[in-house]
């Protein structure tokens, strides 16, 4: 209250001992690196400061309100990263890919297609929503039925046997 009505640095001094880190920790925790964690944990105190004379104790507690604006900034920094700079984009056409490079990639696609029909169906079925429908592990499980634990093993041995046969050519 004392950074909100009197702009009080001792009080934001000890606010920011408090939350920076377990602001940090807490965008750590939801998969920031630790630069960006840094960074957006900086953000959020500084627009504490700023934004202070918006806080109303009455909807909501001093963490309940950090953490809210935290969230905020991580989504923020998601979005950001998801979206490409200018200079990242390509420009003019493409280089032709080489006709050996053709030929070597549609090998391998016949052999991974052979490796894929050489699986037991179950395993298969399950290489086939991770991969080709892009589910994950838990969408899978909740899609068949089976356990967690039982997708994963699967996956995994089916991982194993295409490496394997993709390994020797």
């Amino acid at each position: 209250m004392a950074v909100r009505d009197r702009q009080d640095k001792i009080a934001f001094a000890a606010l920011f001992r408090h939350f920076a880190p377990r602001v940090k920790g807490f965008l750590m925790k939801s998969g920031a690196s630790d630069a960006l964690a840094e960074e957006c944990a900086q953000d959020v105190m500084a627009t504490l400061w700023q934004k202070a004379h918006l806080f109303d104790p009455s909807r909501a507690s001093v963490a309940t309100w950090v953490f809210t604006i935290a969230r905020n900034r991580r989504i923020d920094a998601l979005r950001k990263s998801a979206r490409p700079e200018p200079e990242d984009l390509p420009w003019g056409p493409e280089a032709e890919p080489d006709q050996h490079d053709i030929l070597e990639m549609a090998e391998d696609q016949a052999r991974l297609g052979k490796a894929l029909a050489a699986l037991p169906d179950a395993q298969r079925a399950l290489i086939e929503r991770a991969f080709y429908a892009d589910l994950t592990h838990t969408e899978i499980a909740a899609e068949t039925g089976l356990p967690l634990g039982t997708i994963k093993s699967r996956i995994r041995l089916a991982l194993d046997r295409l490496r394997s046969q993709m390994s020797t050519k």
